[in-house]
């Protein structure tokens, strides 16, 4: 009987081991390497990659501050046309060298930017038109305002503005707004505060924020440096901050909830420097739940002991905490080893890449040691225990300064690395790492083609270039084999990554409303996009078919509000003028006259709802009589001088606290304003 059992046993173990091994070679699984490879894509790109974002073009804006003396990327002539010789003082002058650089994907190649100032330890955001809004820095650089306009001609450059920050923005975080184009500035060293950009008016400063007190280490260079910032589905923010993390509402400058405490010791933050993600959001809870991850970090005294030789080992827990809903608790689990500086990348496939860091020590100049070299790939959906894989190490040590973006084609971008506060290339432990890679991931193996979409487009429709939240759109692929019964449609917000943040970096999951495949093995599908900007703010979306867990090449789609800050078509800036009367009142601007406006129906408006509008002659006027004679468009917002509307989300600052509009206060409450950037 014994015998019996034992051969039955035998058999079942036999059949699934056979039916383990059909599917992976029915999924090309066979003799593929699941831990990745490495590619070497430059030598020298010339600056170290301490700042980088994937724009919607293509290309990847790299940049280094600009105080750390000569990069290795000589430039013949200075920015200001004067040129560059062969002197003792022109090899050793620092605007004789780049200190950007953009990257283009398809031909591996980069070229020269222009800084004005030093964005060293900066902040940055795309804008809803793609626009890479940049903030803060060092020095004369630290209340400075940046903002890179990608373009085809490879003619852009940055472009700097008169305005500045309120406050000193060094190590500081932002995010981008569900409203009109946002974002919020927070902490920065020695700066308890946030501030908007643009402002709703001149007189707007920044507002304190008491919870940066409290979080403070003063011992330990901060510790509550580069907070985490995550957009949560209600609307608020939730910001960590050492160990510390709340709910807070920035339209009402309140603390809404206030979670516990992560558990593990330690700190998580500048220059205890660990990372965080939002875990993919999904259609099928609505996008409502939220789930925020932390991982990494460094021992508690960490920073002073590396200041003093001893490197203490960094922290090797995760955290994972639902913020939405009544319940609140830190889930923990460990890491495959210790690690600090790492970045974490929302892959495709909803899978988060742990990449970069250190073993042991601190951020700062010569405060690490011990290079982790081996990524960790974690599966959110895994059970605990078996969320973990070690991928392939490199050769490379990236550590502080270091950096890591998703690029179209799925793999992992890769550079930067200087624990130094020069370019140190010989005769040191960890030289200056100027050397460009990318990690590929095991689904971009040449033996799962055949089960990757391919041809993916996008149609809008309507002659839209982009799509409108909770609307459907089509999208086609080809597909040579019957899909899997697990297709996964994801929106990737691409973030600004710089010391182990990525800020903005987002991913949801789409519902697919129907799927239908030809012969041909042509696949037609219609997608529903996200309801709302406080799921995914307006702005370009990395789009991907994952069928299987085999991703396709990504596609750029731009999810737009209908009221996207007057970024419309040339043909709706027209209706404008329609709706304006009375135009035979002048005042001269630059020697020409322009009309005061005044807009039916507006005052009869406010009137209905216990307001009264005094007096309606604003600014507005300006840009719409510039608009009229072909002076601007709307579509440049950001080119110059132009105005547009932004809510207000805290109290104005006229004399007798009436809303503030443009030039003007007025009488009741209104919630709208004119603010600029430039």
């Amino acid at each position: 009987m014994a015998d019996k059992n034992s051969l039955l046993v035998s058999i079942k173990f036999m059949s699934v081991a056979l039916l383990w091994l059909l599917q992976c070679f029915q999924y090309g699984m066979a003799g593929v390497d699941r831990k990745g490879r490495w590619v070497l894509l430059l030598n020298n790109m010339g600056v170290v990659g301490v700042h980088m974002a994937l724009t919607h073009h293509n290309t990847v804006i790299i940049f280094d501050q600009t105080g750390v003396g000569p990069s290795r990327y000589r430039l013949r002539r200075r920015y200001n046309g004067t040129r560059c010789r062969d002197t003792r003082d022109d090899l050793t002058d620092s605007t004789c060298y780049a200190h950007s650089v953009e990257y283009d994907i398809s031909s591996n190649r980069i070229r020269p930017l222009e800084l004005y100032t030093d964005p060293w330890c900066s902040s940055g955001s795309f804008l809803s038109n793609g626009t890479l809004l940049q903030l803060g820095g060092f020095e004369k650089g630290s209340r400075r305002i940046r903002y890179f306009r990608p373009c085809g001609d490879r003619e852009c450059d940055w472009k700097q503005s008169k305005r500045l920050l309120s406050d000193e923005r060094w190590y500081a975080s932002n995010l981008l707004l569900p409203e009109n184009d946002r974002v919020i500035v927070v902490g920065g060293r020695r700066e308890f505060s946030y501030e908007f950009v643009p402002k709703i008016s001149s007189d707007e400063k920044s507002f304190g924020l008491p919870f940066l007190h409290r979080t403070y280490d003063r011992n330990a260079g901060g510790n509550n440096l580069y907070p985490f910032l995550h957009l949560s589905s209600d609307g608020n923010l939730f910001i960590f901050a050492n160990r510390d993390s709340i709910l807070f509402s920035y339209k009402r400058n309140r603390v809404i909830k206030t979670f516990p405490r992560i558990p593990g010791g330690g700190s998580r933050n500048y220059p205890s420097s660990g990372s965080s993600v939002i875990l993919p959001l999904d259609y099928k809870n609505r996008f409502l739940r939220v789930e925020v991850m932390v991982c990494g970090g460094a021992a508690s005294g960490a920073y002073r002991a590396a200041r003093q030789g001893r490197f203490l080992k960094g922290l090797r827990s995760c955290g994972r905490m639902v913020i939405t809903g009544d319940t609140h608790k830190w889930r923990m689990e460990n890491m495959p080893g210790h690690r600090l500086l790492n970045d974490m990348v929302i892959l495709p496939t909803g899978h988060i890449l742990i990449i970069n860091g250190a073993k042991r020590g601190a951020a700062g100049y010569n405060n690490a040691r011990n290079a982790s070299l081996q990524p960790y790939l974690y599966k959110p959906k895994k059970s605990l225990g078996r969320r973990f894989t070690v991928l392939k190490s490199t050769k490379i040590a990236r550590m502080y300064h270091s950096s890591a973006i998703l690029l179209p084609n799925g793999r992992v971008l890769i550079g930067g690395s200087n624990t130094h506060n020069r370019y140190a290339l010989r005769n040191v432990a960890y030289p200056t790492e100027l050397r460009l890679q990318a990690f590929v991931p095991h689904y971009m193996d040449r033996k799962y083609h055949k089960f990757r979409p391919s041809n993916f487009t996008i149609q809008y429709g309507h002659g839209h270039n982009g799509i409108k939240y909770g609307e459907e759109f089509h999208v086609q692929f080809h597909l040579g084999r019957r899909p899997s019964k697990d297709v996964d449609f994801t929106a990737y917000a691409p973030p600004f990554t710089t010391h182990s943040l990525s800020m903005n970096q987002r991913m949801l999951k789409l519902r697919s409303k129907s799927m239908v495949r030809a012969k041909s093995g042509l696949v037609n599908v219609f997608l529903e996009a996200p309801p709302s900007p406080r799921v995914a703010p307006p702005g370009y979306y990395l789009l991907t078919v994952v069928n299987g867990g085999i991703p396709s090449i990504s596609k750029w789609v731009r999810l737009r509000n209908e009221l996207d800050g007057f970024q419309k078509k040339e043909e709706e800036d027209n209706v404008i003028f329609k709706k304006i009367r009375n135009w035979s009142k002048f005042r001269k601007i630059n020697g020409r006259k322009r009309p005061r406006v005044r807009i039916p129906g507006l005052r009869k408006f406010l009137r209905k709802r216990g307001r009264f509008l005094s007096r309606f002659r604003v600014s507005l006027a300006k840009v719409l009589w510039r608009l009229k004679n072909g002076q601007a468009h709307m579509n440049d917002l950001l080119g110059g001088n132009y105005l547009f509307m932004q809510p207000n989300p805290s109290p104005f600052r006229c004399a007798d606290r009436r809303p503030y509009l443009g030039t003007h206060c007025l009488h009741g409450k209104s919630r709208y304003s004119l603010g600029r950037i430039a």
